[in-house]
């Protein structure tokens, strides 16, 4: 079978970017060639011993020269200055993607600062985990995994890129980037918001309370704690750059939390019933869908 890429280059060597270069390494075809880079040299030289890539480059044009694919696995934050650092080195025809959290904020910080002899198709693998740095990435992480390319059509580059991430393990689909920021600020950033909150007010207790808290952790603190140990600046950029989704989200979250305190206070049995049944269900579909 013809190669899609025959040179990708990762840029962005923590949990998500040496996963990439763990699955391509296990599954794509053997004569795919993979450049790494990443702005902090200790990733580098860790990723060097992994004998995941290629070549890990000290320079980030070296990465760039001649690849077929560039795959951004940088924080949102991060996007603007990579493209523009990046755009003089693009051969004609290379095509880019990023796997960040947020899309609208990345098409406006990336597209701008390309040629026009390139092509830019935004994607998001929607896997992860609470760690981070290159040591965290693993080849199945993307096993069974919903990989969303952004797209209002699906052209001949989608298909292309799709196969590719096909070939990694991910379930791959195309839809708009304004429909996924909202859906990832339901699925993902408000929960994380929610665990970040809660961990922080166990954080404030009094001392002996706070210890308490943490000695006697039940499953449920446990997994907001798993939630909230994610990488920080990650999150940070996340919520900057979908505040809109996030705050929407936010506010029927709110009105959703004062209902409950409402039946709360009042003792309603029923109500509190239905809404835990209710709730319980969507979890059961959640698994029924392989994605527990």
């Amino acid at each position: 079978m013809a190669l899609i890429y025959k040179k990708v280059c990762v840029i962005g060597l923590g949990l998500i970017g040496t996963s990439i270069l763990h699955a391509i390494k296990a599954k794509e075809d053997k004569n795919i060639i993979t450049l790494a880079y990443d702005i902090n040299s200790n990733h580098r030289d860790i990723v060097s011993k992994m004998n995941i890539a290629s070549l890990v480059c000290d320079k980030i044009e070296n990465a760039i020269n001649d690849a077929d694919l560039i795959i951004l696995s940088i924080p949102v934050g991060s996007m603007s200055n990579v493209a523009k650092l990046i755009s003089s080195y693009l051969k004609e025809g290379a095509i880019i993607t990023d796997t960040g959290s947020t899309k609208q904020s990345v098409i406006k910080d990336i597209q701008p600062n390309l040629p026009k002899n390139v092509h830019f198709i935004p994607s998001h693998p929607l896997a992860g985990t609470e760690y981070s740095g290159p040591q965290a990435g693993f080849g199945t992480l993307f096993e069974n995994r919903y990989w969303l390319l952004i797209s209002d059509i699906e052209t001949k580059k989608t298909k292309q890129l799709g196969s590719f991430f096909t070939k990694l393990g991910a379930m791959v689909e195309i839809i708009n980037a304004n429909y996924h920021d909202r859906i990832l600020a339901i699925t993902s950033h408000l929960p994380h918001l929610i665990a970040y909150t809660i961990v922080g007010t166990a954080s404030d207790l009094e001392s002996d309370l706070k210890n308490d808290v943490i000695r006697y952790s039940a499953s449920g603190f446990r997994d907001f704690t798993r939630l909230a140990s994610s990488d920080p600046i990650m999150w940070r950029d996340i919520f900057i750059h979908n505040s809109d989704a996030v705050l929407e989200m936010l506010q029927r979250f709110n009105e959703d939390l004062s209902d409950l305190q409402k039946a709360i206070r009042k003792q309603d049995a029923d109500k509190l019933h239905s809404f835990f049944s209710r709730t319980r269900s969507i979890r059961k579909k959640i698994i029924d869908a392989g994605q527990s």
